[in-house]
């Protein structure tokens, strides 16, 4: 009960974290390394309950830090039509995530992104927990491959897997600032890429 308990508040630390947090995957590569013997389903439910709870507060935390506090009224109304258009798209948007959950790749910016659009987030958590229970039983089960292939020990491989993940961070931090300077209006309706005015963009919300 122990293990299993650190397992869940582990996953769910490095999924509430907005950046720079390890990716999850790591974890049930190790497990399925280190623990061969134990049952990979349920522990994948247990890390995909965690990982989802984890990033429904971290989509929670950016309505009400970034969207209500930082954003500008002209970022969130430009904002508000990515909303309108999903909301016309609730089965493909839950396909895409479902697919985008199967991959490794890090779903941190996504649902601090989507979380500005202030949909509800069933159509993103739903899919993301069914994605993540088949993802961490695939890590879990090719554990001990994928460290044949990468050797976390081995003083050649850390640095470029850091340096990678370093400039991934960053390069997705910059793609949700842009996110929130693109005017989406005139994006969907004219099919002109516009930004929106740093005075704008900055303006300070109604209180």
């Amino acid at each position: 009960m122990y293990h299993i308990l650190l397992l869940f508040l582990i996953v769910f630390v490095l999924n509430v974290i907005p950046a720079f947090a390890p990716p999850t995957w790591m974890v049930f590569s190790f497990i399925g390394f280190s623990y061969p013997e134990h049952e990979r389903l349920p522990l994948a439910l247990i890390g995909a309950t965690a990982a989802t709870l984890g990033r429904v507060c971290l989509a929670k935390g950016s309505q009400t830090i970034l969207r209500r506090r930082i954003l500008g009224e002209t970022s969130r109304a430009s904002i508000d039509a990515i909303r309108e258009n999903l909301e016309q798209r609730k089965k493909l948007t839950f396909s895409l995530f479902l697919f985008y959950a199967l991959t490794p790749l890090p779903s941190n910016y996504l649902f601090i992104a989507y979380g500005l659009t202030m949909m509800h987030l069933r159509w993103i958590a739903i899919p993301f927990f069914l994605g993540r229970i088949a993802s961490y039983s695939l890590w879990s089960f090719t554990g001990s491959t994928i460290a044949r292939w990468i050797s976390l020990e081995s003083t050649e491989t850390v640095p470029y897997l850091g340096l990678y993940f370093l400039l991934s961070q960053a390069l997705l931090l910059f793609a949700l600032y842009l996110f929130t300077r693109i005017d989406w209006p005139a994006l969907f309706l004219e099919r002109k890429l516009k930004w929106i005015a740093k005075s704008s963009a900055g303006d300070k919300a109604a209180r």
